[in-house]
């Protein structure tokens, strides 16, 4: 099978530092450089002093987000980038540098299996 996206879905655990908005929109924009992902938008929403941030950063290339919960110390993160030059695995590692965590828990899902995509466009019937 060949899939055009990765989507990666981690959590981290041990943050010292998520309530501090210019660090999360650096975070984001560095894990997007480093991934090979071109920005178009980006937009964090601080939900107070000493409370956590929610971002997005809309990619050409699809999306990256973070939610995350100081008083745990605690972020979720989702990195979905499509095409096989994106490299998931390098913009968490930048998430991770800024963010230092202590623990990371991590899955990756392969989206979009494009052979099936091949074989429905030539009148292959697929399985649904």
């Amino acid at each position: 099978m060949t899939y055009d996206g990765r989507h990666l879905l981690a959590d981290l655990y041990g943050c010292p530092v998520l309530d501090d908005v210019a660090l999360i929109d650096a975070a984001l924009r560095g894990a997007a450089d480093s991934a090979g992902a071109t920005v178009i938008g980006l937009h964090l929403h601080h939900f107070g002093e000493g409370q956590g941030v929610t971002g997005v950063a809309l990619l050409a290339e699809s999306h990256m987000s973070i939610h995350t919960w100081p008083e745990h110390g605690y972020a979720a993160v989702d990195i979905f980038l499509c095409g096989a030059r994106h490299d998931p695995a390098a913009a968490l590692h930048v998430l991770c540098r800024y963010l230092s965590p202590t623990r990371i828990s991590q899955n990756l899902v392969r989206r979009g299996d494009i052979s099936k995509l091949a074989r429905e466009a030539d009148g292959q019937k697929l399985e649904r």
